[in-house]
């Protein structure tokens, strides 16, 4: 049987595995955390490999695999390239799937996070630009007052919250995507005047945000993806039938 290693956690990670299952390879689907397993069908010929590893670690776990795909977020920058080099060490082709954009009219645009704390206007600011990067906030002005950060139901995500001086009432720890009620929802409770988030796409509720942003005259600040060179899902399915791994 063919075997296939995807680094994913991801809905389209999600969405390979069980096409590439469906055409006859063993798909062997690594994650980082139990949230990530979450997204890990439960399917004949897909197994599950849950941890955090390192660049050494991947390349261990590569072995004996043709073939690896990097299907992780569009914003973990530091995973695909670990991936990307994990796999040049030991000689494994690599694809990189790309999540697909969604139109963005009407935002402003930040090359990082901590451009886009500084673009804010004033009220207060809904967060979803996730944990890790959460202490940017700190640089707007009365940020314990104003910033309201939604992130994942996480000790960690939580934690991060904490660190950067948050108060408990405006940590909403919450496993998304997200519906448009739901965001009108959070706009309403908190008064929300500005939104600053990433291009999750439609995947990650990204069209939602920007209908409930747009409803109520929401400023948003979207922080750009990085650059990066990668195949779509169709692409990645017809490499899978005609690459030299099926020879």
């Amino acid at each position: 049987m063919k075997r296939l290693l995807l680094f994913g956690g991801t809905t389209e990670g999600r969405e390979l595995a069980l096409a590439a299952a469906a055409r006859g390879w063993d798909v062997t689907v690594s994650v980082a955390t139990d949230y990530g397993a979450a997204c890990v069908p439960e399917a004949p010929g897909v197994t599950r490999h849950t941890g955090r590893l390192d660049e050494a670690a991947m390349e261990a776990l590569m072995a004996g695999f043709p073939l690896v795909v990097d299907a992780t977020h569009p914003y973990a920058v530091a995973v695909s390239a670990n991936v990307r080099a994990a796999a040049e060490a030991a000689g494994i082709p690599c694809l990189r799937l790309l999540r697909p954009e969604s139109d963005h009219p009407g935002c402003r645009y930040a090359a990082s996070v901590a451009e886009a704390c500084a673009l804010v206007p004033p009220g207060n600011v809904l967060a979803t630009t996730g944990s890790k990067e959460i202490g940017c906030y700190r640089a707007i002005p009365d940020y314990q007052s104003r910033v309201y950060a939604r992130v994942l139901p996480l000790e960690t995500s939580v934690a991060d919250c904490r660190a950067a001086g948050l108060p408990e009432d405006h940590i909403l720890a919450a496993k998304g995507p997200f519906s448009l009620e739901d965001n009108l929802a959070a706009i309403d409770r908190y008064h929300i005047r500005s939104l600053i988030t990433k291009d999750g796409g439609a995947a990650g509720g990204f069209p939602e945000k920007l209908e409930a942003a747009r409803l109520r005259d929401v400023a948003v600040i979207l922080v750009r993806r990085p650059r990066e060179d990668g195949l779509s899902m169709g692409e990645i399915l017809e490499r899978l039938e005609d690459g030299p791994w099926n020879g």
